[in-house]
């Protein structure tokens, strides 16, 4: 049998290289990594825990008002948003450095290069250094994707990198994308006093989220005056006098002109495919995006590929588990081939909140699929009250005949923790009544997930 340098060589250190090499080292495995820059990836330094951060001190900051309300006078001159943008740099800094830490306690090697496949079983480092590995996971993840006529240059028209590294707030911004990172800084800027616009080329922002949530929302953010614009898109700019000055059209043609300091285009993200030496070895890619099978093996037998870089949700705890699914396969266990989408939660963590999973009213109807509803409204959890947040509601669909959970939706304080609990059930086969008729604490917000199965059953108490 051929000795390689290792079991498995991963190519890209974020959440799902290093998750799945420090799952192969606990199933006896020889790991490498391969990271040209921070270990962490975008989600820990350019994306997840930087963005949570901001949204923390938007959080913070906005509460300002609460104590004003309690007659406590604040002086809000010496507001600073340059140690706004520190505080997230630590954040995401401390967990860099915790993951390198985890690698070195799992005794996965690191290399800080540029890695390419220049054979089955060989990445070329940056210095002309070869490795080889009997398996090699492909993990370099995707960038902001860029639209025509918006070309980034990170002054006056940013991507998600571009907002998150900037230390002083613009006037006037224009968000062009009202996805989950669209919504999230619409939220951040807005919250810190930023003149917000947001338009989204669909009918609804959070397109692929349920209508009744995304509802909600917008009508969440126009009472925080942040102006939404839907059906419209964006068709140039022009930069005049440090400004810029845009041209939008809704969808019957009518076009209007917006002057802002700057533009964030948050659009999606594009597959980092290029430059790997794919061609070489012949392995199929689509748009962009490395075509894998079960247990998310490329056409090359031994050639892995997980996270944004496959056409699977770009979700870093996406990335994270098929890592762990690849490694688990090669180790000789028995994996899930793949991931089930439809028990994957989503999470938006503008304020408020929204979680999700599995079907929406709008994909059940597009699937033909029979479905009931339920939902029950915050207002009607005591907690929610008590902590002056009874914004929101939890919806369950259900099967009409077995009552099988289909799908859940939260928005509302803490909905990206309460989604769990539905999930879990739903992983577990559980019906609604199992839920029901589970003694919860009062008073929590769990309360309203309890009452939304309740009303499933027809007996809500609480409305």
């Amino acid at each position: 049998m051929k000795n390689f340098d290792y079991d498995v060589v991963i190519i890209g250190g974020g959440p799902g290289g290093y998750v799945a090499a420090i799952r192969a080292s606990q199933l006896g495995l020889k790991a490498a990594v391969i990271e040209k820059e921070k270990l962490g990836g975008v989600c820990l330094n350019v994306g997840c825990i930087p963005s949570k951060a901001l949204i923390h001190q938007a959080e913070r900051y906005q509460s300002l008002s609460d104590m004003e309300e309690l007659g406590i006078v604040v002086d809000r001159k010496g507001f600073d948003y340059g140690k706004v943008f520190k505080k997230s740099r630590k954040a995401a800094d401390t967990l860099s450095k915790g993951v390198s830490f985890l690698l070195k306690k799992n005794k996965v090697d690191l290399y800080n290069s540029l890695g390419t496949l220049t054979g089955r079983n060989e990445v070329s480092l940056a210095s002309g250094e070869k490795i080889t590995g009997r398996n090699i996971i492909i993990a370099t993840g995707s960038r902001s994707r860029e639209i025509p006529g918006f070309p980034f240059d990170e002054k006056y028209v940013l991507s998600s990198t571009g907002v998150l590294m900037q230390e002083k707030l613009p006037n006037k911004m224009l968000i062009i994308g009202a996805g989950a990172i669209g919504v999230e800084f619409a939220y951040i800027m807005s919250s810190f006093g930023v003149e917000v616009t947001l338009v989204e080329v669909m009918n609804r922002i959070l397109p692929i989220e349920d209508e009744e949530i995304a509802a909600l929302l917008t009508r969440s953010f126009r009472k925080k005056g942040i102006e939404v614009m839907t059906s419209t898109k964006a068709l140039s700019m022009e930069v005049k006098n440090e400004q810029v000055s845009v041209v939008l059209e809704d969808e019957k043609g009518k076009q209007k002109a917006l002057t802002v300091d700057q533009i964030l285009v948050a659009v999606g993200r594009a597959p980092n495919s290029s430059g790997l030496g794919l061609e070489s070895l012949n392995i199929k890619t689509e748009k962009g995006f490395i075509q894998v099978g079960d247990y998310y093996e490329t056409n090359v037998p031994g050639i892995y590929a997980i996270g944004d870089v496959i056409n699977t949700a770009q979700l870093a705890h996406v990335a994270s588990k098929e890592g762990e699914i690849a490694v688990e396969h090669m180790a000789g266990l028995n994996p899930p081939k793949r991931l089930d989408p439809m028990n994957i939660p989503s999470a938006v963590y503008c304020e408020p909140q929204i979680a999700s999973f599995g079907y929406s009213e709008w994909r059940a109807k597009m699937d033909s699929l029979e479905y009931e509803k339920a939902s029950f409204p915050f207002r009607g959890a005591g907690k929610s009250v008590a902590v002056e947040q009874p914004e929101g509601m939890v919806k369950v669909l259900f099967d009409p005949k077995t009552k099988e959970i289909l799908g859940a939706h939260c928005i509302g304080v803490n909905a990206t923790e309460l989604i769990h609990e539905i999930l879990l059930a739903k992983t577990a086969e559980l019906l609604p009544e199992d839920i029901a008729t589970m003694v919860h604490a009062h008073p929590t917000l769990s309360e309203a997930v309890m009452e939304s199965m309740r009303a499933a059953e027809g007996w809500a108490i609480h409305i």
